[in-house]
């Protein structure tokens, strides 16, 4: 299978996966060709990349390390929360939510089962969901991302709950803000964005008095968006006087909101993002928490077309466990844009001289690339 741009996609492509919902039904299954309607359709439900079957990397496969009832079930119990919270919103009193450790609970069991089923393994870019709601989806990404750093990190199964669940609920704190705000298409005010921030002190206020809800798990919620330097919020408080776990979390949310579509930007690429992180290590984000984030997450995919300074074409066919920026690459065109009838693999990992030097789709004689940003690790 191949990594596609959306907009480099074109009729006549068939479907190497299946793409669904936020409910998880399936909406376009695997073999399914593509039209240009099924095309802009994608495009329109904020689709960046899909995998399109293609002869010569068939055997290039991409196996999901969180099972597909496991995403969903864990999306629909963060959807159905979190509309009742802003249900009540508007309720005098305290409103109390006594189901909410019981049922995440369950759902942090499903993660940590899957995850730990696949230990060792890399987590890759993962957009084969329309997303109807950013806020659910982004709530289960980083609660995977989390939970993954913690089971290398060696947490127990105790943490690991503690952390995952905080990760989970960790923007519960966002019913609480004006969905005028919330869903502002173009840049907050001042006065706006001061209330965005107050969604970690909700967050906090929801979460701590919850019986089954670790009291480090509301604090996750209060302290994501604190930063080392103590240039975050609410509190500006550095380094030590954060959470570990809420530090993780405040790293794994701020890649995936840098690797998601928004409405007011494209999504970056896996290793555009991990270089923006890089960028504030010691300053805003722990420096071996990023280290160890940097090693487990697969920063050019599966599948995903590069161009190398050699000048040729090709798609990353494997992954080196030991160092992520240098995997295999299977070259498909020589540094003319003529296709090879015979592709061949590099790796690496073994051939230091080779590096790749942008990341982005081209066509045969015509290169056009996606994206021309190089390489920075």
């Amino acid at each position: 299978m191949r990594l596609m741009p959306i907009n480099m996609c074109h009729p006549g492509m068939r479907l190497a996966k299946n793409i669904y919902n936020e409910d998880g039904m399936v909406l376009l299954a695997v073999n399914v060709e593509l039209t240009q309607r099924l095309i802009d359709r994608l495009f329109n439900f904020g689709i960046d990349y899909i995998y399109i079957v293609d002869s010569r990397t068939d055997d290039i496969v991409q196996e999901d390390l969180i099972q597909h009832e496991t995403r969903s079930k864990a999306v629909v119990e963060i959807r159905n929360t979190f509309r009742k919270v802003m249900e009540d919103s508007n309720k005098r009193g305290s409103v109390s939510y006594y189901d909410i450790g019981r049922n995440f609970r369950d759902v942090m069991k499903m993660i940590i089962d899957d995850l730990s089923a696949h230990e060792g393994a890399m987590v890759m870019l993962n957009n084969m969901n329309i997303k109807d709601n950013y806020l659910f989806q982004h709530s289960v990404n980083v609660s995977i991302y989390a939970t993954m750093l913690g089971i290398s990190y060696g947490y127990s199964r105790e943490n690991l709950e503690t952390l995952g669940l905080g990760a989970l609920l960790h923007d519960i704190g966002k019913t609480r803000i004006p969905l005028g705000i919330l869903k502002k298409p173009s840049q907050l005010t001042e006065e706006e964005f001061t209330e965005m921030k107050n969604h970690t002190v909700y967050g906090y206020q929801i979460l701590k008095e919850e019986p089954n809800v670790p009291l480090l798990s509301a604090h996750c919620a209060l302290q994501h968006h604190e930063r080392m330097n103590g240039s975050g919020y609410p509190r500006g408080i550095h380094g030590p006087d954060i959470n570990e776990f809420s530090r993780w979390i405040g790293l794994v949310d701020s890649y995936d909101a840098m690797t998601t579509t928004r409405v007011y930007r494209r999504p970056l690429l896996p290793h555009e993002a991990m270089e923006q992180l890089f960028a504030g290590s010691g300053t805003m984000y722990d420096q071996s928490q990023i280290a160890l984030f940097r090693d487990k997450i697969a920063i050019y995919p599966l599948g995903i077309t590069v161009r190398l300074n050699t000048g040729e074409y090709g798609i990353v066919s494997k992954l080196n466990m030991s160092v992520p920026h240098r995997p295999v690459v299977r070259v498909l065109q020589d540094d003319g844009g003529q296709e090879l009838k015979e592709p061949y693999e590099i790796d690496l990992s073994t051939k230091l001289s080779v590096l790749i030097a942008e990341v982005g789709e081209i066509k045969v004689g015509d290169i056009i690339s996606d994206l021309s940003i190089p390489t920075l690790l």
